[in-house]
Order: structure tokens, then C-alpha cells, then sequence
């Protein structure tokens, strides 16, 4: 495999600690691409059985997962977290092995990029987990809906309406006077990308909510806001059947899109508008990341050396490669990024791009790692999100932001 040769192997040591025959459960969420590399796993250890339980939705299994370890019982001997839930976790380092003193020695930080790596430790320096697939941000947009409102509509130049956020919401204004459509899908997925981009999130590292401290997240929440007022919102709530159904008619014209947004797309706009969609190597104010998960082995676990080296295998860079093929999982390491068979990938639909390239491209642009507090991702999902609704829906923006902090308020006390 080109690129990913040398110490990655077996992402550790590829040996247990004994010979005994144990059964190791996994569980995952959504399409991780383990299916096949389960059964190479156990066809390299003949004494290991992997039970793996995939839930198809994530909110469910993390509800579930918290559950089992505040129990005390139940969790998996690696369990996935993904990293919209990892603040769930961080906060709670106590109940999971550090991956860092039992994981194989082989496997060190240098493998993955450093954001994807720095993001999983907790403030007492535990190792919560190994990094999976990454969700590194680009932009999707309508080449034909951009053309006909006489705006630039080919990859390479478009790229000035995406170099940041004051130039992406122009452009709005641009489309939205020539057409009278909307520009994006909703607020909360604008906002939801610059917040990421922030130093400070929601919580700051005291693990105080700052929501109302933090002047920037205001800023942002004004320039949504005002940019939805003045039409660029399709106000479509992401994943609902009327987003989805979106794709395909035209309801928006951009949309912020990680790596795995691609097969979104292609799934809900369909055959008749391959082409139309295209993806540059753009992204508002750098980069970001929206996605991506982590393999972690919980103190439950009766073999924790033995979970860990499953994990640092499944992590391995020829894993992460393989996992991408099955499934579209975009790598985390290092090794992966680099090698052949992701960079010369290409994707018929958006035009023939090399999807792989361009993505492990916008990964190098992701910046440090935003600290997540205990609820940080509750109050994106029930405070921030549902307020931008609102007021999509008529609210004031200052109505909206006051419910957004009282809901924050309540979730992080």
C-alpha cells in the first residue's frame, strides 16, 4: 500500500496477551467499515471471538453507553464514542483505561494528526481513545443554480465566496437578490461551523459555561441571524425529511460538507443531478471539522490490553484505508493521508474530483483542537440549534439568543 508501509503492521503489536480464548465486544454506530476487518482480525488471532454490536443511530448508543458506565457494567470492551459526545467522557477519565500506558507502545501521537489526537485527552492526561475518521470541512454547492444567478460556479473560482465568513454571507446576499431562493440550508449548520472554529467554546477549560462571557459566540449568533433575515436561510432543520428531499430540489445552494457529506448528497439529490453538486478546496476563516469518532476501552472491560490492541489495530493507518473504501470513513492518521489509494481516489458524481485529495487537504487546515466541557455538545444540539429555529420561525434574534442561554444555563449547571 502506497504510504503506508513501516511500523503499522498490525497498529501494535498484533499479539495478545496470552492464549486463552476470549470474546471481545465492539460496539460502533452508523457505518464505521468494520465488518470485513473484524473477520481479518480474527482470522490473525485465532483465540479472539469479536462480538460487534452496531446501533444505527448514535444518539441511542451513547444514551445507552453513558448508562452502562455510570452502572458500572455493561459497556463494551471497545466502545465508540463519537465526537459530539465526547465531552460526555472526557469529564469522566476515571472509567476508562488510559490508552496511553496499556495500549501497544508502537502506537504513538505522531500517528494521527495532532488535532484528532489532542481532542480525545482529558484534563487529568488520560488517553480516552483512538482516533477513527475524521470529518474535515470543505464546500458543496450547485454549479447550475450558481451559474444562472451569474455568479462564479467552477471549483477553483468560487473559492473567493468561501474564504471567509463576511465573503460567504456577501455571496448570500449576491444569490439571494438574483434568484429570491436561499443561499445555505439552515442557521444552526452555519453556526454550528464557526462555533467549532473558536478558541473557546462553550466551556471554557475551568469547565465553566461562557456562553454569555464568550463575545465571539454572539458575533457569530448576529451575523446568522441577520443573515438568515435577509433570506439566505432555506430553514430546513439538518436530517429532517424536507432537508434531505432539498438536495435534489434545489432548496439551498451551499452546504457546509465534511468528507462523509459527499454520499448524503449523492444518496438524496439522485442520478439526475449528478454533476450539478460540486465540492472545492474552500472552507470560511481555514478549516474545520464536523465528524469523526473515537475507540475507547472503558475500565469495565475484563481485558483491557487485549481491547486496546483490537482498537490500535482498527486505528492502523492500512485499516483506516480499508474502512474508507468500505464505507467512506475519511482517515485520521497520518500514514493514511498520505497514501496512494486515498489521494488518487475520485468521485464521478461531484465531476471527477479526487475527493480524497481535496480532503486530506482541508484536514491540514484544521486548527488546534477546541476544548469540550462537560455538556458541550447538548448545548449545540438542545440549546443553540433549537433557538436558531426559532427564530427562523419568527422569533427575535434576541429572543432567540436568550432562549439559547437559558437552555445552556440549565443543561451546565
Amino acid at each position: 500500500m502506497a504510504g503506508c508501509g513501516g511500523d503499522d503492521s498490525a497498529g501494535g503489536s498484533g499479539t495478545t496477551s496470552s492464549n486463552e480464548n476470549i470474546e471481545l465486544t465492539l460496539g460502533t454506530f452508523g457505518e464505521f467499515g468494520y465488518e470485513d476487518l473484524i473477520k481479518e482480525y480474527e482470522g490473525m488471532h485465532s483465540n479472539i471471538k469479536i462480538k460487534h454490536d452496531k446501533v444505527g443511530q448514535g444518539g441511542p448508543y451513547h444514551e445507552a453507553l453513558l448508562t452502562k458506565l455510570a452502572g458500572g457494567s455493561g459497556a463494551y470492551d471497545v466502545s465508540a464514542v463519537e465526537e459530539g459526545h465526547l465531552s460526555d467522557v472526557l469529564s469522566k477519565p476515571q472509567l476508562f483505561n488510559n490508552l496511553e500506558e496499556i495500549g501497544p507502545k508502537d502506537v504513538t501521537k505522531d500517528r494521527w494528526l495532532g488535532w484528532k489526537y489532542d481532542a480525545a485527552k482529558a484534563k487529568d492526561g488520560t488517553l480516552i481513545g483512538y482516533g477513527t475518521d475524521i470529518g474535515p470541512l470543505a464546500m458543496c454547492y450547485r454549479k447550475d443554480l450558481l451559474q444562472a444567478a451569474g455568479m462564479p460556479f467552477e471549483p477553483e473560482a468560487v473559492k473567493p465566496l468561501f474564504a471567509t465568513w463576511d465573503s460567504f454571507f456577501q455571496a448570500g446576499d449576491t444569490y439571494v437578490k438574483a434568484t429570491g431562493k436561499a443561499w445555505y440550508d439552515s442557521n444552526s449548520q452555519i453556526f454550528n461551523a464557526m462555533q467549532n472554529q473558536l478558541p473557546v467554546g462553550y466551556v471554557n477549560k475551568d469547565d465553566k459555561l461562557v456562553i454569555e462571557e464568550n463575545a465571539d459566540i454572539k458575533k457569530n449568533w448576529d451575523k446568522v441571524t441577520a443573515a438568515g433575515a435577509r433570506g439566505q436561510t432555506a430553514k430546513l432543520a439538518a436530517f429532517s425529511n424536507e432537508w434531505n428531499s432539498g438536495f435534489k430540489t434545489g432548496a439551498f445552494a451551499t452546504k457546509t460538507c465534511p468528507a462523509w457529506m459527499l454520499g448524503v448528497i449523492k444518496g438524496q439529490a439522485g442520478p439526475e443531478n449528478e454533476g450539478k453538486w460540486a465540492v472545492t478546496d474552500a472552507f470560511p476563516n481555514g478549516g474545520g471539522n464536523w465528524g469523526g469518532s473515537y475507540l475507547s476501552v472503558p475500565k469495565q472491560s475484563k481485558h483491557p490490553k487485549e481491547a486496546a490492541e483490537l482498537a490500535a489495530w482498527l486505528t492502523a493507518p492500512e485499516q483506516q484505508i480499508k474502512a474508507f473504501k468500505a464505507k467512506g470513513t475519511f482517515p485520521s492518521q497520518v500514514k493514511a493521508l498520505e497514501a496512494g489509494e486515498l489521494l488518487s481516489t475520485t468521485n464521478p458524481y461531484f465531476g471527477g474530483i479526487k475527493d480524497g485529495e481535496l480532503f486530506a487537504k482541508m484536514a491540514q487546515k484544521v486548527g488546534p483542537a477546541q476544548y469540550k466541557g462537560p455538556g458541550d455538545g447538548q448545548i449545540q444540539e438542545n440549546a443553540t440549534s433549537p433557538a436558531l429555529q426559532a427564530v427562523e420561525q419568527g422569533a427575535s434574534p434576541e429572543d432567540g439568543w436568550k432562549q439559547a442561554v437559558d437552555a445552556a444555563k440549565r443543561i451546565a449547571r
